[in-house]
């Protein structure tokens, strides 16, 4: 049997372990809106207010702005090819099965993951607050890991598991949120002086301009981002045709007046330069001055859920997205000796990486990675499908290109700012394109001999 015809098989096997229309609107909201809240807030404020200074809230605001353009290109062509692959089944319309439409879907899916990463980076830090313990002490990886598991563990038991326990958790997190941030401008009686802050720390000074701003806008998209994984499931959703753009728009609407109102707060409670000093576990810190340790207590049991919950509904996502582009025969695929359906061990691979990342990087390089990959991917689902796509799906062109133009301004803004602070970042982001685009063209090319070869 030749590796192609080895793909196939695996791929029928693959189509039946999919179950249409087992997740509603609400649960892909759920979902949407978890994914977000898990990796966005919680861990982004800090390391956006060192970039972006007394104007973080804004970035946050301008980062919504550029994800509803980008979110179009998902939107029309989702509503009208709904399908479990969302973003490689975008790209294969876009491009054709080559190396373009497979490097760029395992960006997004290496994106997925190292958000994964982030999430699980964040649990521990918060978790260690607890303890005394700062995000420096090793058990902070070592308490990712094990939520990787878990994660791991309830994806095994199958959707409505999932889909059950990302409505509870989301309702937790959006109330939860939503009275930490009333409290905390309540209690600042809405005098909003992060604005007008005088501080004149070097972090803050050096970074306070406007690509230091734009930068921060790369970065805060990363909040956003977890839209994605309601395309992702496109198939899945009952009524997908309107449901998965519902999904997407109340989603990102919830989330942006969330994070507007939060990062709000944490500027009327600490200065700048206290932000950037608990950048990883900002609002606990944030809590403390309006209700004390009970504040950060809270903040930390909140903390907990997101992750927990955002990990769950992400690997849910992903492990699709790479089982769909092994179907599609992007990628190449082993069992390693694991029984089972290829859903299952994408399951495998994807906790494997993720926890790979967890252990040796860091949360702002983790991040930083994330954004570089994601926003590259984004700007090509635009390009392909205004070049390719936009009459088929009704789409308009202008907007296609004002998402790329925006894609473009934050992403030079955040390489250019990521040269000057931690060139590592840049130069692990382009050894990775390297080795994605690379393997892809390699295995293509291989698969197409092997193909000449069976004839």
């Amino acid at each position: 049997m030749t590796t192609k015809s080895k793909h196939k098989s695996s791929g029928h096997e693959h189509a039946d372990e999919y179950s249409k229309g087992s997740l509603s609107l609400s649960g892909s909201i759920a979902m949407g809106t978890g994914v977000m809240i898990g990796a966005g807030i919680f861990a982004l404020t800090g390391q956006v207010a060192e970039l972006a200074g007394a104007l973080f809230p804004i970035a946050f605001l301008a980062a919504a702005v550029v994800v509803a353009f980008s979110s179009y290109s998902y939107i029309k062509v989702c509503n009208k090819y709904p399908s479990a692959g969302g973003v490689a089944m975008i790209l294969q319309k876009a491009y054709g099965p080559g190396v373009l439409t497979a490097g760029c879907s395992l960006l997004m899916y290496f994106s997925m993951v190292i958000n994964e990463s982030l999430v699980a980076r964040t649990f521990g830090t918060y978790t260690m607050r607890i303890f005394g313990k700062g995000s420096d002490s090793w058990l902070v990886p070592t308490l990712g890991v094990g939520l990787i598991a878990v994660a791991f563990t309830i994806n095994l038991l199958g959707n409505k598991l999932i889909g059950g326990l990302s409505k509870f958790t989301a309702i937790v997190k959006i109330l939860g949120i939503a009275v930490f941030a009333g409290i905390g401008l309540w209690a600042s009686g809405l005098s909003f002086d992060v604005f007008a802050s005088n501080d004149q720390s070097s972090a803050v000074t050096s970074l306070s301009s406007i690509t230091g701003f734009l930068a921060a806008v790369a970065l805060s998209i990363l909040a956003y981002k977890g839209f994605t994984t309601i395309t992702n499931s496109g198939d899945e959703i009952k009524e997908p045709q309107k449901n998965v753009s519902r999904s997407i728009i109340i989603s990102l609407v919830i989330c942006t007046v969330l994070y507007l109102l939060v990062t709000l707060a944490v500027g009327s409670s600490l200065s700048v330069a206290e932000i950037i000093a608990s950048k990883d576990s900002s609002l606990a810190e944030a809590a403390r001055p309006v209700l004390g340790d009970l504040g950060e207590w809270l903040t930390i049991a909140l903390a907990v859920v997101a992750t927990i919950s955002g990990l769950i509904a992400s690997m849910f996502a992903v492990s699709r997205m790479l089982a769909m582009l092994t179907e599609m025969e992007l990628v190449p695929h082993s069992h390693f000796g694991m029984p089972g359906r290829v859903q299952k061990h994408t399951l495998v691979y994807t906790a494997f990486i993720a926890v790979a990342l967890t252990v040796f990087f860091d949360l702002g390089r983790i991040a930083s990675l994330g954004a570089i990959f994601y926003i590259l991917m984004d700007m090509a689902i635009h390009w392909g499908v205004y070049k390719h796509l936009r009459t088929d799906v009704g789409a308009k062109g202008s907007i296609l290109l004002t998402a790329i133009f925006l894609d473009a301004v934050v992403l030079g803004a955040f390489v250019l700012s990521k040269v000057q602070t931690d060139v590592l970042v840049v130069v692990t982001s382009v050894v990775g394109l390297i080795l994605i685009f690379g393997s892809e063209w390699w295995y293509i090319k291989h698969s197409k001999i092997l193909d000449q070869e069976s004839e």
